[in-house]
């Protein structure tokens, strides 16, 4: 039986060896100290759209690779940061920079916590202040039917209840 799983599971496992993502190749940096120190703070603001929490910078994606000597080759050809950012965000969307644009297309991304925070106290406050109200009084009809029952005392049991003390 051992025997037979292994056999079932080398082709999976083949699959997914040849299925991986290939290394990133060596980075090349730029020959002008100033453009390589331009794409060096680019790459910190860029987000891995593989790994997803890391910048460009951590990365070892290949993608990522990618993504620099993409930056790396705007900024040789004299491409300012802004129109770096602009191609990014074009190719890969906002998501692309740890700190998208204010626009209403990221409004929930930048308010939606401080909304959830809000509405969540809203919650809390209006459930504190309908527990703490006090019970409206009874009615003088209400009143005389409960002090009619409490003075009653043939009051009929419930034949499924049971007391601790019933001795049963």
């Amino acid at each position: 039986m051992k025997r037979l799983s292994v056999l079932l599971a080398a082709p999976i496992l083949a699959v997914m060896l040849v299925a991986a993502e290939p290394a990133a190749a060596p980075d090349r940096p730029l020959p002008d100290a100033a453009q390589e120190a331009r794409a060096r703070a680019l790459f910190a603001d860029v987000r891995c759209v593989v790994c997803q929490h890391e910048s460009i910078a951590d990365s070892p994606a290949g993608v990522a690779g990618d993504m620099r000597r993409l930056i790396r080759e705007e900024i040789a050809a004299g491409a300012d940061d802004a129109a770096v950012r602009a191609d990014l965000v074009r190719r890969f969307g906002d998501y692309v920079l740890f700190r998208p644009p204010v626009r209403p297309g990221t409004w929930l991304l930048w308010f939606g916590p401080f909304a959830l925070v809000l509405s969540a106290g809203a919650v809390l406050l209006a459930r504190r202040r309908a527990a703490s109200a006090e019970p409206a009084p009874l009615s003088a009809d209400e009143q005389r039917r409960l002090d009619d029952l409490l003075q009653n005392e043939n009051l009929r049991r419930d034949p499924d209840a049971t007391s601790p003390h019933d001795g049963r």
